[in-house]
């Protein structure tokens, strides 16, 4: 059904001169831009916390203490977050540490559900890097959207552990008993249910993670390319010094974002968030690679392809079929806030306005029985989350804007970073939202964690 793209004598660093002139094509045929109409909008509060487990450390009853750079804060709710450098650095009005663990962060929607109807959702590795995330536990959740009255079910959360010592590498609770997975472990970034195992997509490594059903860990994939294992510069092998395009081939947080279980084969086709970088070390094409994994044999098939950026997009969020061949992909820019606040002189960002506004902001629907002869798969079209109809006033949350947005929803945000396929004429989209450090509707408020029912029947009719 797929091209097989080894057979294209691919580099390992796609740095052939097959794919020169994908890293300077500007017109990449981006395909029909459908409507979206908002269909329903629940949220969970960006502050919203869990309690561990009652047998893991004392460590992870109080989370985030190492967000502040070298020095360990312990002092509960004692330190404001901010948005960062690229975004303002202004306050969200929460403070951490935390009193247990942030529910915060969905990073990924498994296409199947629970048994009992539930959303399977992952929460991503807790403040977004290795070294300011060794006291938050890694979970997934089966949850239930109610866009009724705004609520979202949390009905059960699992937490990852590792008592079998699966994971070869020493993990932050390595001599505790249960073993519980950190955020210093792995990046959870996507997530799939087959039969009674969970898969999982991480960006450290980058692997492919086996759990159970009870979050016990069963398996890990490193991940095998042209024969040879990619690493990202987080991969527990590596030390300082590395050298890109040498030592890792793929940049820091660019893993598996998105993870898509391919009805009728069973497959997993995991899509990497960036391009890899050259052999140099410089960047690659502005293509992403998609590889299969085929679950039953535990293996990399070998079969990939490529997936085209489009001009001013830097990132893939998430990364599901809808049926045998067509699927949704996420992309986006880096930029979150109405582009009407967009600050005069981003260098010299003002309180009241965005540095780094969001402007792309879309659902692909892709058909992958449609490669072309350099790997790339055809782009059927597209949604506008940045331009979604509201007619009948759904939004519950304002946003922030020098313009009238009367019968308009948007979504802007940094971290758009789950969608699937909700029934045969909606799709529901989610947010990560870096608790305690990302904004978006507002200037000075952190964003919620929401979720977007959208009615998109030309879309998903679309071929």
């Amino acid at each position: 059904m797929y091209r097989t793209l080894s057979t294209l004598a691919l580099s390992t660093a796609i740095g052939s001169a097959m794919f020169a002139g994908l890293a300077q094509a500007q017109d990449i045929t981006l395909g029909e831009v459908f409507p979206a109409t908002l269909a329903g909008h629940a949220y969970i509060p960006a502050l919203t916390l869990i309690t561990p487990p009652a047998d893991a450390p004392a460590d992870a009853w109080i989370s985030g203490k190492f967000t502040a750079g070298a020095a360990r804060v312990d002092a509960p709710m004692s330190l404001e977050g901010d948005t960062g450098g690229q975004h303002g650095k202004r306050g969200t009005g929460i403070f951490r540490p935390f009193i247990g663990q942030p529910l915060q962060g969905f990073s990924g929607f498994a296409m199947e559900r629970a048994t009992d109807g539930s959303i399977i959702a992952l929460t991503d590795n807790g403040f977004g890097s290795k070294a300011n995330s060794p006291d938050t536990l890694l979970f997934f959740h089966l949850i239930m959207p109610n866009f009724e009255n705004g609520n979202v079910d949390v009905r059960e959360t699992v937490f990852l552990h590792d008592p079998d010592g699966i994971v070869p590498f020493r993990i932050t609770y390595q001599g505790t008993d249960a073993r519980y997975l950190t955020g210093a472990d792995f990046d959870l970034e996507s997530i799939q249910i087959i039969g009674n195992d969970i898969w999982i997509g991480e960006e450290f490594g980058p692997y492919l993670i086996r759990a159970n059903l009870d979050g016990r860990i069963t398996g890990l994939y490193p991940t095998m390319l042209n024969s040879a294992e990619l690493r990202s510069p987080d991969h527990p092998a590596l030390s300082v010094p590395a050298q890109a395009g040498a030592d890792f081939l793929l940049p820091r947080s660019s893993g598996y974002e998105g993870m898509a279980l391919q009805p009728g084969t069973g497959l997993l086709w995991g899509m990497l968030e960036k391009p890899l970088l050259n052999a140099d070390g410089t960047n690659g094409p502005r293509v992403l690679e998609v590889l299969a994994f085929d679950p039953a044999q535990e293996s990399w098939t070998g079969d990939r392809f490529l997936f085209p950026l489009g001009a001013g997009a830097t990132a893939i969020g998430d990364f599901n079929f809808i049926d045998e061949t067509r699927a949704l992909v996420i992309e986006r820019d880096n930029g979150e806030g109405d582009p009407s606040l967009a600050c005069a002189d981003p260098a010299n960002p003002k309180p009241d306005c965005f540095p780094n506004p969001a402007l792309l902001k879309r659902v692909v629907l892709i058909d992958t029985a449609d490669i072309a002869e350099d790997g790339t798969v055809r782009r059927i079209g597209h949604i506008d989350l940045m331009n979604i109809a509201d007619p009948n006033g759904l939004a519950r949350l304002e946003t922030a804007a020098n313009r009238d947005l009367s019968g308009l929803f948007t979504m802007p945000f940094f971290t758009i970073e789950d969608v699937m396929l909700y029934d045969e004429s909606h799709i529901l989209v989610a947010t990560d939202n870096n608790l305690p450090f990302s904004s978006g509707r507002q200037l000075d408020a952190a964003m919620d964690n929401e979720f977007v029912l959208l009615s998109v029947p030309e879309l998903l009719a679309a071929r």
